[in-house]
């Protein structure tokens, strides 16, 4: 691997023009077919394997045509203080509304809250349902400024109105001036880290060709394979933090090797063949995070990991090529200004080519790893007890899919939520969907209304809508309304216990019915994810093992790896527990209001953090590995990784942390979330588990650390990641007689 990286890199950096040109065609080539590109497809999160799905799909197929999938808005008046909304005046500003909003031209339909008896008891409140003929996002600025108008008009009369539903809600995003701000913050710290403008830029160049060329793929093959809107949005997120990452490292061994004597040509293919290696094998356990999503079940899990593994494949073959490409246009710009400076071009014969037996400088790097080694047990209990006390709330995790009432006060349809769950009750935003088969039933209406029956006597049901039959008559949709909130332990609960009273009704009736509607979708969801994730992890963590089974030929390394891991990925799991369902501290981060976590939060954060996690530990113990084949001491070549690697992951899990921390801002809750918990737990493994576990344990082993059985190791192959292998051309090089080596190549920067 490390010489065939090797030759690449020097391949890359000989014919730079070549390989510049060859990026700049894919990127055109790509950018064209985005271009002419079909619109991404609406996926319908789709959730194959749950109730609540079959359910909704019968309901498309028994009632075709149904606006079900269309786009909605539902119009909440409350009447000023001690007036009622019958009353004469208020009446007449309502049924204005109803005539005004039913002009639009994409409107299928409006319905008078007086007709369909949509007023609250006491007439405080009342709500007018908006259909359309089409989803959310084919619905034009002019049908949206419509209904605002016919809303303000309502308001000018002297009636508060609130809009809920998903016609006029923004949807969150994730980027704008959020990712501006973590590019401007990474952009700062590699200036600090490598004190020069040029070796700051080119990872920053390389790291957005790569998402350019990512998400212009997607758009260019979302016609053909399926791929929505958002499925680019986690591979923009990715492509961004690894292409920054892989550029990185490639870029600082380039100018170790360079500070060590190497000529251009050489630092260049050395730094491919050394950290390329680390690079490779770092994407590859991205991937295989990414990949593993599809073990969740989920298509749009699946689509979204797929095109992050390709984003980050992108990353990869960039890091390999591009960058030593760049690297021949610049060779002396992106070295530090002291060594441009001194002129060390390269060394005279007989002196040292290998970064890594450069003059032992002590930094950072090298005085925290001796701190560690002298006291590793207080270093591992520390870090151990430290993330094992965050990760407590972790035990309390309940999952779900906050909606409305999770928004910012500021919003109207937090304002609509609020509105209606005080005037008709705190379950009426979670209304459940019904869906019962009565074809087998001998009288299909009567069967439905022993259910509808049984359904109202539920302990914890409101109320129970009409039936609405199909054309068949053989099918019926009801709607039943809880005393809880959709959210809630006890809506979850009576959930399962109207599925648990189908076997009965079954018996009784010869019909079966299922329970359906946004609350127990978002219920079965958190389910689904809730048992997915013990495999996915079991799947992603093996793979991983074996891979850097592979990587570091040992066989406690890659266990330590993945025990650290897990400690990181669940102290940060219960940091978002702690702050976003018990609410401590959720003044500071704008959290307005508590709740479940968001279903897929956990699998995003064990996908996510393991992917950047092992990109740290390969790069951090690689160095180490390295130092050790070449003949240094086990404790030493702890000390020795340290210091050529700590300061760069340092700089690297800043710039993530500044990047996701960037999110926390946001106004939605989803994206606030993501953000935090991905900014913590890139903290907590970066500076806890990389920078103290990992030492303390590897001083505790010692050379049984890197203990392999004699028959795995002729088992395994050997990629030879340290880059032991590039001896040979240490050894041509120093051959030939000083007048045949070529000269350094003369700095353009």
């Amino acid at each position: 691997m490390a010489d065939f990286l090797y030759r690449l890199g020097r391949l890359s950096f000989r014919r730079r023009w070549s390989v510049t040109l060859i990026w700049i065609v894919i990127l055109a080539a790509v950018g064209g077919g985005a271009a002419i590109a079909a619109t991404a497809p609406d996926d319908g999160h789709s959730m194959p394997g749950i109730e609540a799905q079959r359910a909704f799909d019968m309901m498309q197929q028994r009632f075709p045509g149904s606006a079900a999938n269309g786009a909605n808005a539902r119009v909440v008046f409350v009447a000023p203080g001690g007036e009622k909304v019958t009353a004469a005046d208020n009446r007449e500003v309502i049924d204005a509304f109803v005539d005004q909003a039913s002009k639009g031209s994409q409107v299928a339909s409006v319905v008078n809250p007086f007709q369909a008896q949509a007023v609250s008891r006491d007439a405080s409140t009342a709500y007018a349902t908006v259909t359309y003929k089409v989803r959310t996002d084919d619905l034009t600025d002019t049908s949206k400024d419509h209904l605002r108008a016919a809303v303000d008009q309502v308001r000018d009369a002297g009636l508060t109105a609130e809009v809920g539903g998903n016609a006029l809600a923004e949807q969150p995003a994730a980027g704008g001036g959020t990712e501006a701000v973590g590019m401007l913050i990474a952009a700062g710290v590699l200036l600090i880290t490598f004190g020069s403008l040029a070796a700051a830029g080119l990872p920053l160049l390389t790291a957005i060709l790569g998402v350019g060329i990512g998400m212009a793929s997607i758009k260019a093959l979302a016609s053909p394979l399926g791929l929505s809107g958002t499925t680019g949005s986690l591979a923009s997120m990715l492509g961004l933090a690894v292409g920054i990452d892989y550029a990185l490292f490639v870029v600082s061994r380039y100018r170790e090797e360079r500070d060590a004597g190497c000529a251009p040509h050489e630092a260049a293919a050395r730094a491919a063949g050394t950290a390329g290696s680390a690079v490779v094998f770092a994407g590859l356990t991205v991937v295989i995070a990414l990949a593993g999503l599809s073990v969740v079940g989920v298509p749009m899990l699946t689509k979204m990991g797929l095109a992050a593994a390709g984003a980050v494949v992108i990353a990869v073959l960039i890091a390999l090529t591009l960058v030593p490409a760049l690297l021949g246009f610049w060779p002396n710009a992106v070295l530090a200004r002291k060594t441009r400076k001194c002129g060390r071009k390269g060394k005279t014969r007989g002196e040292t080519h290998h970064a890594w037996q450069g003059a032992p400088a002590v930094n950072g790097g090298t005085r925290w790893a001796r701190l560690v080694m002298r006291r590793p047990v207080f270093v591992l209990l520390a870090s151990v007890l430290g993330l094992g006390v965050i990760a407590i709330p972790t035990l309390d995790l309940q999952m779900g899919s906050p909606g409305d009432e999770a928004k910012s006060t500021v919003t109207t349809e937090r304002r609509a939520y609020d509105a209606l769950a005080e005037g008709f009750g705190a379950g009426f935003n979670g209304p459940l969907s019904v869906v019962v088969d009565a074809r087998n039933a001998g009288d299909p209406r009567a069967a439905v209304v022993e259910i509808s029956r049984e359904i109202a006597g539920t302990e914890g049901v409101v109320s129970v809508s009409q039936p609405r039959f199909d054309e068949a008559g053989s099918t019926a949709v009801l709607s039943a309304v809880p005393s809880t909130a959709p959210t809630s332990e006890q809506t979850k609960d009576l959930v399962h216990t109207l599925r648990g009273e189908r076997t009965g009704l079954e018996k009784a009736t010869d019909a079966t019915f299922l329970v359906s509607g946004s609350t127990a979708m978002n219920i079965d969801m958190a389910q689904k994810m809730q048992d997915a994730l013990v495999p996915y992890l079991i799947v992603v963590v093996g793979l991983a093992i074996l891979l850097l089974l592979v990587v570091f030929r040992s066989i406690l390394v890659p266990l330590k790896a993945a025990f650290g891991f897990l400690l990181s990925v669940l102290a940060s799991l219960g940091a978002v527990v702690a702050v976003f369902q018990w609410g401590w501290a959720a003044g500071l981060l704008g959290v307005e209001t508590t709740g479940p976590i968001m279903s897929l939060m956990p699998v995003f954060l064990v996908g996510i953090v393991f992917g950047l996690a092992m990109d740290y530990e390969v790069f951090l113990v690689s160095r180490m590995r390295e130092a050790y084949v070449h003949g240094e001491k086990p404790g030493q070549a702890v000390v020795t990784g340290f210091r050529y690697s700590a300061r760069v992951v340092t700089a690297a899990a800043l710039i993530m942390v500044a990047v996701f921390s960037g999110f926390v801002g946001a106004q939605a809750s989803m994206i606030k979330m993501i953000g935090f918990g991905l900014a913590v737990a890139v903290l907590f493994d970066a500076f806890v588990v990389r920078m103290a576990f990992v030492p303390a344990v590897l001083a505790l082993l010692g050379k049984r650390a890197w203990w392999l059985p004699r028959w795995l190791d002729r088992i395994l192959p050997n990629i030879d990641v340290e880059g032991a292998s590039l001896h040979k051309h240490q050894a041509d090089t120093d051959s030939q007689p000083l007048a045949a080596r070529p000269l350094p190549e003369t700095a353009r920067g």
